[in-house]
């Protein structure tokens, strides 16, 4: 009877308490690995430079740091889990970025931090390519995009608490607050740790017996592309967002950090309602509209509107800053069909794709900034350029593939 009411549940799309646990697991490894260990250092960094440990230009160098460990992680995270197994090398990683945060607390030196900055981004990046994917295939097709949603929405748990906790921690001491980092993501390693699903369970219950055709190599690709530009596109916001509201439109720091706290409420649910999209019209259409919505919220600020016009696009572009990697995930898995290991190697390019192109924009794009005398309505503009055409992109090809069949 038990048997029946279970095989029942998984037909309907129920979520049993393995998977309920592998989902809170994924939300806490995406969590610590890019909620804090990366963007908490946005918010640090004012304090930072104020506080002497390093100066402006050196302070910059550090961002980059974690940007250049997570693309590394991105692409040593899979050979490392073959070594190490997946799940161990998901434990190690939380703990890496737990002990990475911690260790920034001292600032013994420039090389130092460095070292752990760039530690902190390898763990991101490495959890990004092995987390979700070691769960989603546990998971009932009909939820899958709520469950991808869940495990992202730790990304928008961290944007939220660094415009939130982190102020707060602050009054205790910049030492203090990175401590406070590094035991909060201990903590939550500790929760997650029991949670990860066998490495050698069964295929889901609702895969089918038979094998599905081969996935479409151009929509795969084109996919890589298409998700590239999307980190493109989310870089005018990412960086510019704040300075913009500040010093472009002349309302000052304090008002700034508001924008930056819409920014990341966007963030805390934008997965979820992407996952739950999904779930509704597929992951290709949610796709497609969420390109064409992100490039209408980018280029708001290019008019220069401010008001509820600059909040909405604050939110929204918070909300698929996380919301597009569930909707990606997902559309690999549509893609390559019954196939785990293909799935986990194509999220892993398009991980790595993901990260190439968002530190290429942003450095192409701060030098356009300098160079062009604080032109915000440039960057704002080639950001809606990069979006749109990652929509003519997936648009396109999809015309051809259809026209194949």
């Amino acid at each position: 009877m038990n048997e029946h009411r279970a095989r029942r549940g998984e037909a309907s799309g129920a979520l049993n308490t393995s998977t309920s646990r592998a989902a809170i697991s994924g939300f806490c490894a995406s969590l610590v690995g890019i909620g804090l260990a990366r963007f908490a250092y946005t918010p640090l960094l004012p304090a930072i430079i104020d506080a002497h440990w390093f100066d402006a230009s050196s302070a910059a160098y550090l961002g980059a740091a974690n940007l250049a460990g997570y693309l590394a992680g991105a692409l040593l995270a899979r050979p490392l889990s073959r070594v190490v197994s997946v799940v161990g090398s998901i434990r190690s990683m939380m703990v890496m970025a737990s002990m990475a945060l911690m260790a920034c607390a001292w600032p013994v030196s420039f090389s130092w931090f460095f070292f752990w900055r760039f530690v902190s981004g390898f763990a991101g990046g490495g959890l990004m390519v092995i987390a979700a994917p070691t769960i989603l295939p546990h998971v009932p097709v009909a939820r899958r995009g709520l469950v991808g949603g869940v495990i992202f929405m730790g990304i928008g748990a961290g944007i939220a608490a660094s415009g939130t906790l982190i102020p707060l921690l602050l009054q205790q001491g910049l030492a203090t607050t990175w401590l406070g980092l590094g035991a909060l993501a201990l903590a939550l390693t500790v929760v997650a740790w029991r949670g990860w699903p066998s490495e050698h369970g069964v295929a889901p219950p609702d895969a089918p017996v038979t094998h599905a055709r081969g996935p479409e190599p151009i929509a795969l690709r084109a996919l890589y592309i298409e998700y590239a530009l999307n980190a493109a596109g989310l870089v005018p916001h990412m960086i510019f967002l704040v300075d913009f509201v500040a010093h472009g439109l002349g309302q000052g720091v304090q008002v700034g950090s508001e924008f930056w706290v819409l920014f990341g409420l966007g963030a805390l649910v934008g997965p979820v309602l992407t996952g739950h999209l999904a779930d509704r019209t597929g992951f290709g259409p949610a796709l497609r509209l969420a390109y064409f919505i992100e490039a209408g919220a980018v280029v708001l600020p290019a008019f220069g509107l401010d008001g509820g016009w600059l909040m909405l696009s604050a939110v929204v572009v918070g909300a698929f800053t996380p919301g597009i990697v569930p909707l990606t995930l997902g559309r690999i898995h549509e893609l390559v069909p019954h196939q785990p290991a293909a799935q986990k190697a194509a999220w892993g390019t398009a991980t790595t794709s993901f990260a190439v192109l968002q530190a290429i924009a942003a450095y192409l794009m701060s030098c356009l900034f300098a160079h062009r005398g604080a032109d915000y309505q440039a960057i704002f503009l080639i950001g809606t350029a990069a979006l749109s055409l990652a929509l003519a992109l997936d648009l396109v090809v999809g015309v051809t593939v259809r026209g194949k069949r």
